[in-house]
């Protein structure tokens, strides 16, 4: 499956998408996005880690007012 940056206050969210079978990464700082298929942020600070200004080639997806399943979803779209 696809590997996938999740900002690591989404505890919840990395666990739901390892249970459906992606290569989960924290994402501390920008560098950690650099081979990600997609990222996904808390939204609580768009660019807290610099994730924003990272040249990644998948999607940046900010989970602020989604929920888990919500989140799963959206990242099942953009890495397909």
């Amino acid at each position: 499956m696809a590997r996938i940056g999740v900002e690591t206050t989404l505890s919840d969210v990395k666990e739901a998408l390892t249970e459906m079978g992606h290569h989960v990464v924290d994402l501390r700082g920008a560098e950690d996005a650099a081979y990600c298929d997609c990222c996904v942020i808390s939204g609580q600070d768009k660019d807290v880690m610099g994730v924003m200004e990272a040249e990644i080639a998948g999607a940046v997806i900010n989970a602020q007012g989604m929920n888990t399943e919500d989140v799963c979803n959206v990242v099942n779209q953009k890495v397909v």
